[in-house]
């Protein structure tokens, strides 16, 4: 009870831990809900939980200290801000053809590279160097977009192809995967947290560039998940192609065509790539200026890895209200519902946000609810590109969307906005999003090479 009382937000963690719990609870399937699950199923569910909670795992412990970490180890904003620009800068350059070298080579192997890289990435942080710590950042850009691609498409490959589930049990899956994946984000929180407590942030020796302990403890327990999800996957996966293993070079170029193609001509791809831009576009700012949004003039350091459960809190309550309420509206609707909340929660924030206490704990508010609202997007947006984005361009067209994407977070960090002026550039972007998702509640057409996933209620 001491601890639950430390200051403001210690405070907040029973209450949001309760209601976390509870929408939890409620959203997990039941034979009552009509969720009559096929044979195997559960076992495919959990096979790919255990590895994607693993990995996902080792990117949410890291989320909570890297700023401080380059802040710990020195480096003014504008360099702190560069070597952000460097990781999406990173991701942007790659999301251009990871996409289709998964596609032709293949889905697992892609995770594994995921894998491998972002372990790179983990060991650069040992180094007071900038340069390396560059290095890092590039690395850690091409293990992201590897994430946000290979690992979905690799599921709804093995889902709707190898083993044919029904198409309506993809709205459980995704809404277990964020569940799971936000509930892992909270452990990871205060796991960081612990690690970051438990040494003294020091040089290895004298004036050795190399150091331990801290701020750099999270990053190391990160690459121990990784180096086991590594031995899973390798052990428990099968492999799936976007493209026959057969094609040649000339096959891959043109799958890239094909999905330019779509993305140019079709209406529908053109909006999905605009609401995924503006809405994880403003997600990615926001993770860059929350450290600094809610750190008082002259005060104690906040607990970095206590602040970051609660986001994920929030999140997971946003996926299990997503789960609970996916057989009642469609996914269009739920994101322009949640999108509207999101620019009224930056909205706040932009007006709030100051270095003393009580502005700080409303932008901590508007933080929550915005989160909430990322919880609710990833699941839905899930669903909607399962039901738009054809099988044999799945890997390419997801990492074209992130093109965009990254090439937004980038001008936002370069400008070295405030985080006030940024906060309402983010609602603005989120407008946009809000009028590409009314675009897309218009009834869709299912894709051509997947007639086993149709449209859901």
């Amino acid at each position: 009870m001491e601890y639950l009382g430390l200051d403001f937000y210690h405070t907040a963690i029973a209450p949001l831990a309760l209601v976390t719990g509870i929408l939890g609870y409620l959203a997990l399937p039941s034979k009552g809900q009509g969720m009559e699950l096929p044979k195997g199923f559960s076992q495919f569910q959990a096979s790919y939980l255990a590895a994607w909670a693993l990995c996902v795992g080792a990117d949410w412990l890291q989320g909570p200290y890297v700023y401080a970490l380059y802040e710990a180890y020195g480096f003014k904003p504008a360099q702190i801000a560069q070597l952000f620009v460097a990781g999406f800068g990173s991701a942007l350059a790659f999301s251009c053809f990871v996409g289709s070298l998964a596609d032709r080579f293949g889905r697992k192997k892609g995770c594994l590279a995921y894998c491998f890289f972002y372990i790179v990435s983990c060991m650069t942080k040992h180094f007071k160097n900038y340069w390396v710590l560059m290095l890092g950042r590039i690395t850690g850009g091409l293990a992201t977009s590897l994430l946000f691609s290979c690992f979905e498409c690799w599921m709804v490959s093995e889902h709707t192809k190898r083993n044919a589930f029904p198409s309506r049990l993809l709205s459980n899956m995704f809404g277990m995967q964020y569940t799971v994946m936000y509930l892992v984000a909270i452990l990871s929180g205060f796991c960081a947290q612990g690690a970051a407590g438990a040494h003294a942030f020091a040089p290895i020796s004298g004036e050795s560039v190399i150091w331990y302990g801290g701020n750099i403890s999270p990053f190391d327990l990160s690459a121990v998940l990784l180096l086991v999800a590594m031995v899973y996957i390798a052990l428990a996966w099968d492999e799936n192609y976007g493209q026959s293993s057969d094609f040649q070079q000339e096959d891959t170029l043109k799958n890239f065509q094909d999905a330019c193609s779509h993305l140019v001509l079709k209406p529908h791809f053109m909006q999905l790539c605009v609401v995924s831009s503006c809405f994880e576009g403003a997600m990615y700012a926001f993770v860059f200026n929350w450290t600094p949004a809610l750190q008082f003039t002259n005060g104690p350091t906040p607990p970095y890895g206590i602040i970051f459960s609660l986001f994920m809190m929030a999140c997971m309550c946003g996926a299990s209200t997503a789960t609970l309420i996916s057989s009642k509206t469609s996914s269009s609707l739920r994101l322009a519902g949640l999108i509207g909340a999101a620019v009224i929660s930056f909205g706040l924030a932009s007006c709030t946000s100051g270095d003393l206490p009580p502005g700080v704990y409303i932008a901590f508010i508007s933080f929550l609810i915005f989160e909430f609202c990322v919880g609710m997007y990833f699941p839905s947006m899930g669903i909607l590109k399962s039901e738009i984005v054809p099988e044999h361009i799945r890997g390419t067209l997801y990492n074209l969307y992130r093109v965009p994407l990254n090439a937004v977070v980038v001008c936002l960090l370069l400008t070295n906005l405030d985080s006030v002026r940024c906060f309402r550039i983010c609602a603005g972007l989120l407008g946009i999003a809000f009028v590409a998702t009314v675009g897309l509640m218009r009834k869709m057409p299912a894709h051509e090479d997947s007639p086993e996933v149709t449209k859901m209620p």
